[in-house]
């Protein structure tokens, strides 16, 4: 009896330490977002102003640099305390306020932006109405306006991709044009602001990723590239030239077969073509490849750097056939972000049906069996937004509930957002990413 007894209560610990090992571990989460005001008569004054309306908050998109991690929040509605922000990792706080990068100053609006009376979710994206033109001129270059996606490079800049659109799903207004803005991290001062030419957008332009491509030792060399996931094309910009152009191809463009998803108990349909971007390792003939897919599709693609980076053969009529599919993440395959490790030689990207997060060895065909599961979670991973591979070998997820967000109306007595990470090589053990 006593055996038994010892044997039950060893099936119990092991199911319990099954249940609770999860891969990912939550490092930081929010019911609601809260930031760092200048004092506690400036918040007062901000929500009194409805400058400052908690529910309106929602992160998106997450970066690491040394001991910052930073996480945006785009203006989808009005009340958006600063869309730019981090957090310092020394803290102990598990769910520590935001502090505004560069300054609160850079993410004040320049016109008042009041919120609208109806309080039910606005709908997504292509619900929203059409924006009307601010025409405002800028006092202060390093304004961010509204942010989705950032990212660090190798020379230590962080590229800003500002949409500069404010209540997206209320009154949207454009008031500036969609610009490239790239800070000095070590001096935490603007080293450029790029306005990308009206030419290169259309009306159903929607830019809210950048995916930067540089090499610590040529750092004036830097190209970065901008999906249009609503317009279904690339922004390519050169850092040396401070000049961008557009590139279309049709496999920019969602899937229609792929355009269902059901997330967090919401059912919605999008339309959103290339979005995420991942860059590969250089190869010996100098050129990477570069990862791309839409978020309405399942299938991976990819296309050298040194196409993209060549305006007049990729816009000439004869580059459709460098553009390669590599492969199908199969059924409930959508995914928001991809990131490339090259310690591991592993694609890290997210997989919102699923609530997950996926890997695939670049060096291994894309196939269903090639692909590993890293964590799976309805709880803590319901629509994982952003993913980015840190310079220390860790992988970082931020979660957000989007869906509920737009359709429906967040719980704010639950937690809604969450960031977790892991080791790399710890969470593809025993994957199918392992080399």
């Amino acid at each position: 009896m006593y055996s038994v007894k010892v044997l039950a209560l060893c099936v119990i610990s092991c199911c319990c330490c099954l249940g609770i090992n999860a891969k990912l571990q939550e490092r930081f989460s929010w019911t609601q977002l809260t930031f760092d005001w200048p004092s506690a008569e400036a918040e007062t004054e901000a929500k009194t102003s409805g400058h400052y309306i908690a529910e309106n908050n929602l992160p998106l998109g997450v970066e690491r640099w040394e001991n910052k991690l930073f996480v945006t929040v785009p203006r989808w509605k009005a009340g958006v305390a600063a869309t730019l922000n981090y957090i310092d990792l020394s803290t102990s706080e598990k769910s520590p306020k935001l502090r505004p990068y560069p300054s609160w100053e850079a993410n004040k609006l320049p016109i008042d932006v009041q919120p609208q009376e109806q309080k039910t979710p606005a709908g997504g994206r292509l619900d929203a109405e059409k924006a009307q033109d601010a025409g405002i001129q800028l006092q202060d270059n390093a304004t961010i306006i509204s942010t989705f996606r950032i990212q660090v490079d190798a020379c230590d800049r962080l590229w800003v991709m500002d949409t500069g659109l404010a209540d997206i799903l209320g009154s949207p207004k454009q008031i500036t044009p969609n610009s490239i803005l790239v800070f000095d991290l070590k001096t935490d001062q603007l080293l450029r602001r790029f306005a990308i030419p009206a030419e290169q957008t259309k009306d159903q332009t929607f830019l809210a990723n950048i995916v930067v491509d540089v090499e610590r030792e040529q750092c004036d060399d830097a190209f970065a590239y901008v999906p249009d996931l609503g317009a279904y094309g690339v922004i390519v910009y050169s850092y040396r030239d401070n000049k961008s152009y557009r590139v279309n191809h049709n496999y920019f463009h969602f899937d229609p077969l792929q355009g269902d998803f059901n997330v967090g108990g919401v059912n919605f349909q999008w339309t959103d073509g290339v979005f995420a971007l991942a860059v590969g390792p250089l190869k010996p003939d100098h050129t990477k490849d570069i990862y791309f897919h839409a978020l309405a599709s399942t299938k991976e693609f990819k296309v050298s750097n040194r196409v993209l980076q060549n305006e007049s053969y990729v816009n000439g009529g004869h580059s459709y056939n460098d553009f390669k599919l590599v492969g199908d993440r199969g059924m409930n395959g959508q995914s928001t972000s991809e990131a490339y490790d090259k310690e591991t030689g592993v694609l890290f990207y997210t997989q919102v049906n699923k609530d997950a997060i996926a890997c695939w060895n670049i060096n291994r065909p894309y196939t269903a069996d090639t692909q590993g599961l890293i964590d799976s979670d309805s709880h803590t991973l319901v629509f994982p937004n952003d993913l980015k591979v840190d310079s220390t070998g860790s992988l970082w997820v931020l979660s957000d509930r989007l869906p509920t967000f737009l359709y429906k109306e967040l719980d704010h007595t639950a937690v809604n957002y969450r960031i977790l990470t892991g080791k790399n090589r710890d969470l593809i053990k025993g994957t199918p990413c392992e080399q």
